[in-house]
This record gives C-alpha cells, structure tokens and sequence, in this order.
C-alpha cells in the first residue's frame, strides 16, 4: 500500500480499444511525487522520441498528486501532460475542479491514453469499469453543451472531460474543459485529445484513500482550512478572485495592450474585479475542497448575444480587453464564454487574434484574405475571427496553427510582433520594465506562461505575502522608474519555479500560499502525515527541481536546434519602447535579454546555449537522462 495515492497506472490504448491497470511504482511515487512529476517522467520515458504530436503513439496524461483529493484546502487539482502540438517540446497544464479526486476514488493516480479510436468516442471510468463509448451524438457540440449532455445522460456524480470543435480540428491551442468553465487550456492538450478521436472522459469513483496517520491528517486539515481563513488577504481575495488585480496591473504598467504595442489600457475600470462584481456574478464557484473561490459564475449580455459564464478570470480580461481592446467587462465575458463552449485557450487566442489585427492594420493581412473588415475594440471581429479558428475555415485555418506558425507563414516582418516564446502565446503580463518576469517567461519549459514563475512583485512592488493591498488599493498611476537588470532575478525566477512545480506535483492550488500566504512547511507536514514519507519542504524542493530539469531535456531531445534561440522573446519586447501608460518610453534591450538568460543559465547549471549539463542532471537525479542525451549527441 502506498499512503496517500490511490496505488494504480490505468493504460487506455485507444487503437484496439483496450486497457490494463497497472500498480502504481514506488520509485515513481518517491522521486517524482505526483501530477506533473508524474507526467514530466512518464512522457520522458515512453513516448517514441521525434514523433509529431498528432501522432497516435503520442501520449495524453492526466496524473493526479498525493494530496489531491484528501481533506485539505484546494486539494482538487489534475495535471495533463503530452508533447505539445504549440511547441513541438514538453507540455503540460493544470485543471482544478473535481476530476482529479474522482479519478483517484476511481482507484487511479494516473490515466494514461494512447492510440487512437476509429470513430468519435467517449471513455467511461467507474470504479473498475473502464469502457470506450460511441460519442458521434456528441461530436461537434461545444464543450459546455457535450459536458451537459453527458450529464444528462450518465448522472451528475461522473465528473466529465470534454473538447469542443477546436479540439475537434486540433487547433493548437485548444484546451480539455470540465465543470462548466475549468480549463486545461494551455499548450494544446485538447487538440491531442481530438486527435485521438476522444470527445470526452467520464469518471466516477467509490473507493477511499489510504492515509498514513488519519488521525494527524484531519486534525492537521482542519487546522489548515482555520488558517487560510484567518489570513488578512481572505477576505479581499474572494469576491474578485484572480480579476482582482486588473486596476493594478494598470497602474503600474504591465497591462498587455493593442497586441503587446502598450501596457496601460484607459478603460480598465470597465473591465476590472469590481465590475465583475457589479455586472456579472450570481454567486462564487470554486474547486473540490477550496475555501477561497475564484471561479466567479455570472451572465452578461451584449448587442451580440448573452450567456451564462464562469469568468473572466484576469488571464481573460488581459488578453480581450486588452490585448484586443474590448471596451466593456460584458464584451469580455462573452468573448470568455465563446472560446470556452468553442475548447480555444483564452490566452492563446487573444495573442492570435490581435497579432492578426494588427497584421490587417498594417496591409500584411488583406481584407479578402481575412473575409472582412477587422479592429481592436470590435467585439463582432473577434466573434468572426473565433469562430473561423475553430472550425478552421478560411482565415482560421492559419490562425489556428498559433501566432509562430501563422506568422511563420505570413512572413513580412510579422514574427517580430508575434508575441510567443517557443510558440506558446505569451499571457497576461507586459515585462518590457519588469526583467526578472521576462525571464521567467523566456525560461518557462512549456513556453511563455505566467503559471511557472509569477515574480512581478520584484521587479515593480517589493514582494508581498498576500494581494490583498493589490485588490484594495490603488487607483492612481504614476511614472514607473526604469527596472534594474541584475543577476537577482535569475534567483528569483527559479525559487518560484521551484514552488510551482512543487505545487504541480503535490496536487494541490497554489493560491492559497502564493496570494494568502499560507505557510509553506504546512504542506510539508500534510504530505508527511498523509504520506507517511517524511520529507521537510526543502527536501520536496529538491525533487520539484529535479522534475524542471527533466522538462527542459524533453525538450532538448524533441525539438530540433533547442537552445538559446528559442529562449529569446519577438523583436517587439526588446526593440520597441512601450508606447504610454506608467512605463512609457521604457524596455530591455537585446544586451539585457542576453545578460538575463546568461545568469539564469549558470544558476542553473546549464552551458550557455540553455543545455542541462551532464554533471547538474547526475547532481539533480537524472544520471539515464545524462545518458541518453549524450548517446544522441546533444550534451
């Protein structure tokens, strides 16, 4: 028995339509933990290495962690991970919600799918019924839609996964969906599911946990959920949840806007937490077992349609109301509620969409190419311009291939306002004033994504314990003094790189620490009593650094030419000074970019071009690693 995890691998090969449950290994439990370490390694060792990831032999993950669904606070989070259709390299994303606990009542840590079936299908999960369904009635129906139908038909205990027609088309940003507006939206995990012909995953379990001292567990639970609740940053924290940090993010300067041009948009009143508030929300909705919902469940409506949403999270609002410019929090939301009924990333096709703007503003894009007339501040445009990606017709057929693909092919000095690193869209913070962020963008192993490493707070604001003064305060915006580039950064970038991994891999949120300042030996002392496995948090630490190192040489070994280059941000973020707003007139120059990586590459231990060494994987865990990268020539 192995405390704290359900003990079982379930293998699904959809090509003959058959499955195994296998034990969960120990070695895998004690060196990689769970979730993305789970994923990190699995993806590692088995999948054939140079295959292309619509390839049926590429694998689909989704690994749970030793502390999700037990009784903690925020214990219900899944981690997803395949080779990535946006970047070719390692991929993976979070989804919180219920799935995860319910695959692990279920009887499994990990479900692991490859293949592909012959027709649209759906998987059904219940205890030890595992079964591959027709799903044609569903195929072509929104995400939301298929998950309701599901319900319907199966029970509303199955917790269900789904894809929309982005999937569908494998779109390379599409996302997996559950619970009616949770997302695995980054890195284009749904567009490897609709590649496998798989619409949805149902899962109900019926089986208990092992808990190594059951007793200490509750008690230290209980006294965790007492804790989180009497944070300052509680209370500010959960009615605005994540959109809380719009006015901010304003008014010092990072607001992505115009596609990436500014980063202070005029309007951001309209589109911030307190107009969620004001003129969305029915009520809060939050994940299993979470104390502080963020999720905020609401309707908006607008002179193009109305909808019930989940949303928009600040992701959202950064991305559409500014990077596209929408004018009013109900236009946001909408354009929310399109891509997440349509299975498109958010973050992704807000960068798609005014990279594409601007491309028709400059001539580059014509207007019989695109079928009409486009602009920022046009909620029709971006209507029109969703709709084609997911069905990729026309215009969207270049459009769903990513802002590097597409501007790839469109050439005309697009690519050096196509805001990506490695060819994940960069998400919902400008950094041409804030270094250490920038470098953790670059540095990110699945591409340009604020999740791996959010340190703001040291480049513009001093570090906080809680963003309760974010969400409070505020409302006057001032001149931002130019950022200082130093080694520092490199530093703090990969402390938190090594707290969110940590966090990936236990399966649990990270909010409650990241934004509440929830104490970090807490988690420490849940995983030793749940677990059994005593282990201080620095000595977890050492293993998330472990899993960040194995990332990056999955990418080493699958993406050809993988080093520096793919590191660098588009020519706009180190060439164009940022247009107005509290950082106007203010960017890293290509020395600063240069500087940036070179520090983070020794910290790390890696050479130059941005390879792990063979002496810092052996130092780190990974000697058969070292070995296979050497035998193919890439140490």
């Amino acid at each position: 028995m192995i405390y704290g995890y359900a003990g079982a691998i379930l293998r699904v090969d959809l090509s003959d339509a058959s499955f195994r449950k296998e034990p969960l290994p120990e070695a895998l439990v004690e060196n990689f933990i769970g979730g993305r370490g789970f994923v990190a390694k699995l993806l590692y060792d088995e999948i054939t290495p140079g295959i292309e990831p619509f390839d049926p032999r590429n694998m689909l993950i989704a690994a749970t962690g030793p502390l999700t669904g037990h009784f903690l606070p925020a214990s219900g989070k899944t981690h997803f991970g395949t080779k990535s259709p946006a970047t070719g390299g390692y991929a993976d994303s979070n989804m919180g919600g219920h799935f995860g606990p319910q695959l692990k009542y279920a009887g499994y840590d990990v479900l692991v799918i490859t293949g592909k079936a012959d027709s649209p299908s759906y998987l059904f999960i219940s205890d030890d019924t595992v079964e591959i369904r027709p799903a044609g009635d569903y195929w072509g129906q929104g995400s939301i839609a298929a998950e309701k139908n599901l319900k319907d038909y199966l029970g509303d205990d199955f917790q269900i996964l789904t894809i929309g027609p982005a999937g569908e088309k494998r779109v390379r940003y599409a996302c997996i969906s559950h619970d009616f507006g949770r997302q695995a939206g980054r890195t284009g995990v749904g567009a490897v599911m609709g590649s496998k012909n798989l619409k949805a995953i149902a899962v109900k379990g019926s089986q208990s946990l092992p808990v190594a001292d059951l007793n200490e567990a509750y008690a230290k639970g209980k006294e965790a959920y007492r804790k989180v609740m009497a944070k300052p940053g509680f209370e500010g924290w959960t009615p605005e949840g994540t959109a809380g940090i719009t006015n901010w993010t304003n008014e010092v300067g990072v607001f992505p806007t115009r596609n990436f041009q500014t980063s202070f948009a005029e309007h951001y009143k309209d589109i911030n937490g307190k107009a969620v508030i004001d003129r969305l929300k029915i009520t809060d909705k939050g994940c299993f077992g979470c104390p502080t919902p963020c999720g905020k469940y609401g309707h908006t409506k607008t002179l193009s349609g109305s909808a019930y949403v989940e949303g928009p999270e600040y992701e959202t609002i950064a991305l559409f109301g500014g990077n596209c410019l929408l004018k009013t929090i109900e236009e946001v939301a909408y354009a929310n509620y399109l891509c997440d009924e349509l299975g498109i990333d958010t973050i992704s096709a807000g960068v798609v969409i005014g990279w594409a703007i601007e491309c028709f503003q400059q001539g580059i894009l014509t207007h019989e190419e695109i079928g009409r007339e486009i602009d920022f501040s046009d909620l029709e445009t971006v209507i029109f311009l969703l709709g084609k990606i997911a069905r990729r017709e026309g215009i969207g057929d270049l459009l769903a291939e990513g802002v590097k693909i597409a501007a790839a092919k469109t050439g005309k000095e697009s690519e050096r306002f196509a805001i990506h690193v490695k060819g994940l869209e960069w998400s919902g913070y400008e950094c041409r004033n804030a270094p250490s962020m920038m470098l953790a963008y670059l540095t990110a192993d699945v591409g340009a994504h604020h999740n791996r490493a959010w340190v703001l707070g040291h480049d513009l604001a001093g570090a906080w314990t809680n963003v309760h003064d974010l969400i409070a305060g505020g409302g006057q915006v001032e001149a931002q003094p130019r950022a200082v580039v130093s080694g520092r950064s490199a530093e703090y970038v990969i402390a938190s790189q090594h707290k969110r991994s940590l966090f990936d891999a236990l399966g649990n949120c990270r909010l409650q620490m990241m934004e509440l300042g929830f104490e970090a030996e807490h988690y420490a002392e849940l995983y030793s009593v749940i677990t059994g496995r005593k282990k201080s948090w620095q000595e977890l630490l050492n293993i998330s650094e472990r899993i960040w190192h194995l990332t990056r040489a999955f990418s080493v070994r699958e993406i050809i030419n993988f080093g520096r280059a793919l590191d660098l941000p588009p020519a706009r973020l180190y060439e164009d000074p940022i247009a107005d707003g509290p950082n106007q007139g203010h960017v890293l120059s290509r020395e600063d970019i240069d500087n940036l990586l070179n520090w983070y590459y020794e910290a790390r231990g890696w050479n130059q071009n941005g390879i792990p060494t063979r002496e810092t994987l052996c130092k780190v865990g990974l000697p058969g690693v070292a070995e296979d990268l050497e035998t193919r020539g890439l140490l």
